[in-house]
Parts: C-alpha cells; structure tokens; sequence
C-alpha cells in the first residue's frame, strides 16, 4: 500500500507487475466508481491477471472513497481528472497508459482522454459513457436518492439492505450514506462540465466498451459508434452494471485482447 499526494489530497495506490522480475510491457491504469466501490472491484478481480500478461497495473481509490483521504468538498468530474493526471505525474508514469474504467470511473478515464489524446493508447469503458448532459442528469437523480433515502434515513434503510441484500452489501452502503453526508458529492458530480459531441468525437485512441446485457447502458453502443472514430463494444448476456464483478473472466480478456491489438501501453 502506498499514500501518494496528487497535488493536494492523499490517494491510496496499489501497484503490482509480473511476478517472475520482467520488465513489463506496458501500463494499465483502473479506475473504479462511485460511492460503495474501491479499488477492491479490481484487486480481487482482473489485476492479478493483468499483472500476470507481463502489464504494470496501477490501481487508486478516488477521494472519498477506500482509504483515499476525504476532503469535504471539490469532488466534480474535473477534481477527479486532476486527481488522475497528478497520481501519473507523481508516478513519474508518462504515458502513452491504456486506461480502464468502471462506471464512474470510465467518465473520468474518458475525460482524461480528451484532456490528454498523447498519453493515451487505449480506453476501455465498463459499464460507463462519456460525460455529457443526459449522464449528469441521470447521475444527478441516482445521488439525489442516495441522498433522501439513504444518507436521511440510514437506520431503516441499512437494515433492509442487511435483511435483504447481506452484510457486505450493508457496510457498503453506510460508507455510501457516510460521503454523501459528509461531502459535497451529491452536489458536485451533477454539477459537473460535460463534454459536447465535438469533444467526445476527438477522442482518437482506439475505445471498448464493455457493457451487461440487461443493462440500459447497452442502448448506448450505436451512439457511441456515431461518435468515436474507433470504438468497438463487447455486450455480455446475463449480466447488469455489476459486470465486471460478476463476469471477470471476460471482461479482462477483452481488456486484455485491446492492449495486444495495439492500443496497449509501452
């Protein structure tokens, strides 16, 4: 474990590369989602085997989330890209990087794509889209249910995840309940600067999109294929938002066959 200062708040990093002492081949960097998720949804899931493919895999909780610090405010879409772009300057990590992101975390790669073309090879979105008004409208109605039903009514409503979804499940969402009570999150992602479909259109790099089949983040793979010069979309069946937990396996082979088709990392 290692506590990095990226230009003003303290993030957790966790970094891994080949076992056997080889120099790797390249950068994968992952970036996670909001609220009840952590660098976690990648340690125990697709790193080792990233690792394991001969890659330099770096992994981070946002701010606010895991053991990242927790800053009470300055959480919109563009904190979360400094936060990026300074973890990478101060792992002297120059790029190009393939960057992976989940959810919330595929906003932020994205942005970072468009805000930085030259240091990136490669883009992967899971379960994820580029920030434009439609996804701060909707992510903005997501934390205002955070809000309402459970930061002001966390006692019931941490008793009925337990009752009904586990405790692991429960712990997660009383940290969910604890950052957006305590932070201006819920204020700032909604309030976030959005991309226009010009700025989306000149993100060149090769993107994959990985999506669940049962998830209406699916409807938006011919949109994206409009926009993006190079996109290719992967659709699991059976699966919702939590793909990339549920279905690891595949979701890291396909990251893994977009790094060697070229948009890998030196």
């Amino acid at each position: 474990m290692a506590m990095v200062d990226a230009g003003g708040v303290r993030l957790h990093v966790q970094r891994t590369g080949p076992a056997d002492g080889r120099a790797p081949h390249g950068t994968v960097v992952l970036v996670h989602g909001l609220l009840t998720d952590s660098l976690a949804s990648y340690y125990f899931t697709v790193a080792p085997r990233f690792a394991a493919a001969g890659l330099d895999v770096v992994m981070y909780d946002l701010r606010g989330h895991g053991r990242s610090e927790r800053p009470p405010d300055g959480y919109t879409l563009d904190h979360n890209i400094d936060d990026l772009a300074a973890l990478l300057d101060r792992l002297g990590i120059g790029g190009p990087v393939h960057l992976a992101g989940n959810s919330f975390g595929g906003t932020i790669a994205f942005g970072y794509a468009a805000r930085h073309p030259g240091r990136v090879a490669g883009l992967t979105l899971i379960e994820s889209e580029p920030a434009t008004a439609a996804w701060a409208a909707k992510l903005g109605g997501i934390l205002r249910r955070v809000t309402t039903e459970l930061a002001h009514n966390e006692p019931d409503a941490i008793a009925w995840i337990t009752a009904h979804r586990g405790h692991n499940t429960a712990r997660l969402a009383k940290g969910a309940a604890r950052l957006a009570r305590e932070t201006t999150l819920a204020r700032d992602v909604p309030a976030s600067r959005v991309l226009t479909a010009a700025q989306i259109g000149a993100v060149r790099c090769p993107v994959l999109g990985v999506y669940g089949g049962d998830s209406d983040l699916a409807d938006l793979v011919p949109a994206q294929r409009r926009l993006l010069t190079d996109f290719r979309a992967v659709v699991l069946p059976g699966h919702a938002h939590s793909v990339l937990v549920e279905a690891p396996g595949p979701v890291g082979a396909h990251i893994l066959d977009q790094v060697r088709a070229g948009a890998g990392v030196r």
